[in-house]
């Protein structure tokens, strides 16, 4: 499910991701720069996959409006995992969201800085997204060598040794298998969806999806466009495929209200 040393992409992979936001540079620069990556990325821990006798609870946690006033802060920090994306927050709404996060999907356009326990799992679109990636996690590695020399403190975005990388192929599999390729390519918070029901036993799904009034919004931001925006994502049909997935009763899904 991520991108390690052993978990190379095929180039046939490469082209179809290559076509998600026209990436220009070829094979081998992204071969370099995975190579680069993980001189300073430790090796990926092996995910436990599912197993009958051992049960792994995931909150999968979006940003819509539909969390304000929700309580399921407690409920949501219940969970093994908590999943959060992009900029979703805790401070200020934990009574609605909760406070726990082990997990926080992002790529550099949403990134928010994470605290030294919580895993970044980035979910790279383009070359310049891994590029993003080794320039942070080099940037850390030289403030902390810095500071032990008396440098002020500089905040890193997260904690080298818990950076996780969503392969390629995952989404290029989302896109064929779970959407039928309808839109251009997966939204994020899809995409979070189905890697968690693919390293969890049992998947809750908190903030996904409009408000009671039919706002899609964030639950962080005071609404001000009431407009339903999906970008190059098929948004209605990937929460059709949601609501399918929770009448089959292989996810839990929250509305808010």
């Amino acid at each position: 499910h991520f991108l390690s040393r052993k978990n190379a992409i095929s180039e046939d992979i490469f082209k179809w991701w290559k076509g998600l936001q026209g990436e220009q540079r070829n094979f081998t620069f992204y071969n370099i720069t995975i190579e680069n990556l993980f001189k300073v990325i430790p090796p990926i821990p092996d995910l436990v996959e599912p197993s009958p006798n051992r049960c792994r609870t995931c909150a999968v946690v979006g940003n819509s409006g539909n969390l304000k006033g929700s309580n399921y802060g407690r409920l949501v920090d219940y969970h093994d995992i908590v999943i959060r994306m992009n900029r979703g927050r805790t401070k200020g709404y934990e009574a609605d969201v909760g406070t726990k996060t082990t997990h926080h999907v992002m790529y550099p356009e949403s990134a928010t800085y994470l605290d030294s326990t919580t895993r970044l799992v980035l979910f790279p679109f383009k070359i310049s997204d891994l590029l993003w990636l080794l320039k942070s996690v080099i940037q850390a590695i030289n403030v902390s060598s810095n500071r032990q020399n008396g440098a002020a403190k500089s905040r890193r975005i997260a904690n080298k040794d818990l950076v996780l990388i969503l392969n390629p192929a995952v989404m290029k599999y989302v896109h064929e298998t779970w959407l039928a390729k309808k839109g251009k390519y997966p939204s994020t918070g899809f995409l979070t969806l189905v890697l968690s029901m693919l390293i969890c036993d049992e998947v809750s799904v908190f903030g996904f999806g409009a408000d009671r009034d039919g706002n899609w919004n964030h639950y962080f931001e005071m609404l001000t466009d009431k407009k339903l925006r999906t970008g190059p994502h098929a948004g209605m049909h990937e929460y059709d495929v949601i609501m399918q997935l929770h009448k089959k009763k292989k996810i839990q899904f929250y509305t808010g209200w």
